[in-house]
Formats: C-alpha cells, sequence, structure tokens
C-alpha cells in the first residue's frame, strides 16, 4: 500500500490485518525501507538526517538496498510459503518520491527488476489526497524543519510518527509526488489500484476492499 504522507496507509494496514486475521489467514508484513536488520539501518540513513546534499541517484540506489534485504529476509520466504504479504511502501514509493526529486520512475523501474528480483506485488494500493490534506492530518507542514527526531509543539495525531526528510521537503515537491502516484498505472509492471483516501477509515477501507476484490476478479 502507498500513496502520499497522511493518506491513512498505517489506518487501512491495521484494518486489513485485523480482517485477515479474524478470517484466519496467515500473512507475513513487510516494511519498505527497512523491515530487516539490514533495511532498519538504512532507513535511519534516509529518514534520520538531512539529505540535501545526497545525490538522488545515491538515494535511489539506498532504497533500492533495503529492499533487495527485504524480498531476501521477508517478502520470498511468505511467498513461498503460500502466505500473503503486505507491504507498507514498496517500489511505487520510489517512482513517486525520488521521482519528485528528479530523478526518472523509468530508471527506477530498470533498477528495482534487479533489486527484487522481478518479483512484483499483484496489487499496489495508492491512496490518493491532496498533500494539504495529508499534513492536516498529521499535524504537521511541508518544509517544516526538523529539531532531533521530532517538531517541537508539533501535534502527533498518529503513532510513529516524526518529521522524516521526506515530509521536510517543500509543498510543490509533495504535489509532485501525487501527481506521479496517479500517473503509476500508465506505466508500473504491476496492477495499481488509486483508491480515494478521503473520507473516514471505514469508507476509506470499503474502497479498499473493493479494489482488492476487483483485482482477484
Amino acid at each position: 500500500m502507498d500513496g502520499v504522507d497522511g493518506a491513512g496507509k498505517g489506518v487501512q494496514l491495521a484494518l486489513m490485518k485485523e480482517g485477515l486475521t479474524a478470517a484466519g489467514i496467515d500473512f507475513a508484513e513487510g516494511k519498505d525501507p527497512g523491515g530487516t536488520e539490514i533495511g532498519d539501518r538504512i532507513r535511519h540513513v534516509l529518514f534520520d538526517y538531512d539529505l540535501s546534499d545526497m545525490d538522488v541517484r545515491c538515494e535511489a540506489l539506498l532504497f533500492m538496498a533495503s529492499r533487495a534485504q527485504l524480498m531476501r529476509d521477508v517478502v520470498e520466504p511468505a511467498l513461498a510459503a503460500g502466505r500473503i504479504c503486505l507491504c507498507d511502501r514498496f517500489v511505487s514509493a520510489t517512482c513517486a518520491y525520488q521521482g519528485a526529486a528528479g530523478f526518472d520512475p523509468q530508471r527506477v523501474i530498470e533498477l528495482a527488476r534487479f533489486a527484487v528480483n522481478d518479483t512484483w506485488p499483484d496489487l499496489t494500493i495508492v491512496l490518493d489526497l491532496p498533500p494539504e490534506e495529508g499534513f492536516d492530518r498529521t499535524g504537521r507542514m511541508a518544509g517544516q524543519k526538523r529539531k532531533g527526531r521530532d517538531v517541537h509543539g508539533q501535534v502527533r495525531l498518529f503513532h510513529d510518527t516524526h518529521m522524516d526528510s521526506m515530509e521536510a521537503r517543500p509543498l510543490a515537491f509533495h504535489q509532485r509526488v501525487r501527481e506521479l502516484f496517479l500517473e503509476l498505472p500508465n506505466y508500473y509492471p504491476a496492477p495499481v489500484a488509486i483508491v480515494d483516501g478521503r473520507g473516514s477509515a471505514e469508507e476509506v477501507y470499503d474502497r479498499v476492499l473493493k479494489a482488492v476484490v476487483d483485482a482477484i476478479l
């Protein structure tokens, strides 16, 4: 699952996990970047430091390195065991975020084919939301500077939230990120469903489930 910051990925993934558990369906979880011991170290570099001097190619390759480890340690074993794998972000995020930073999304796909061994999600759900609304939900503002791991005085509406290097970029950057997410169905090598992220969590979840059912049928 993917989308702009504040679109509600965490909430929707939690609802999906509850539904799978209630149905007795076994599943694995992936977090991108991170989700493995090595990947979490790479995530720390990507999100907890000022990346203004980092070349966007370096940035994209670091995401791919974390992703390659996630595939080996989490995704491939889950698929081999016949389990469902839910992932919080994937290659789609690199297409949008590093694409907005100036890296050609088509090149992202080329790099990803090697990093993920050409194993793509059966379905990528992109929660669509204007970035301004996303930042309203999280109580943050695009371009806001961090002080340590958190911005002093900001309101936390969701768990595990802090102003990271991606969120600290200007609003125009996040608007371009949204545009690139909406363009994914035109070239992504696997199915993409754009789901309206506005409304209550339950309303959005109904749309998510419909997208899953439509993809299966």
